[in-house]
């Protein structure tokens, strides 16, 4: 089926509007940090370290979903803001630990949090039932999706 014959209440389905929620959010994303000179995923890099504090840079590959090339663009911003630290690892010297400079945790202190944002904006009024459902049914078609992609690399 070419995309010119493809059913018209796809447009209307559960995934379309799962897209299309997550690109609005992206795009409120990106205008709440624009001002402060920040992409989303460098958002995500200081919230871990803001959080977790140093973290080896081959574990946010994992944690933000993000090839390692991409990663490696984004810390290479932070760091020459002089918002992030980066040092080799102690047992690894190969590897390197990401660390929030003060500079960092300053800037960090000063921003609105987007996430709460989206969330109060998009969800303000809703049941918390509904939102549970959504989430549970969103969970469930995710891992469903993750499983037959692990499954088609097994084959």
């Amino acid at each position: 089926m070419t995309n010119e014959q493809t059913d018209p209440q796809q447009h209307e389905s559960a995934g379309a509007w799962a897209k299309k929620y997550h690109m609005a959010s992206r795009l409120v994303m990106e205008s709440v940090l624009r001002p402060y000179d920040l992409g989303p995923t460098q958002w995500y890099v200081l919230h871990q370290l803001a959080h977790a504090g140093p973290t080896p840079q081959r574990d946010l590959v994992r944690l933000l979903h993000v090839e390692r090339a991409t990663l490696t663009g984004v810390v290479a911003a932070l760091v020459r803001k002089g918002l992030v630290e980066q040092t080799p690892d102690s047992t690894d010297q190969r590897q390197k630990v990401l660390t929030m400079t003060p500079a960092g945790a300053a800037l960090w202190r000063k921003l609105p949090d987007p996430i709460a944002l989206i969330l109060k904006t998009a969800f303000d009024g809703v049941p918390q039932t509904d939102i549970d459902t959504t989430t549970r049914v969103l969970r469930t078609a995710t891992g469903r999706l993750t499983n037959r992609l692990s499954e088609s690399k097994e084959t």
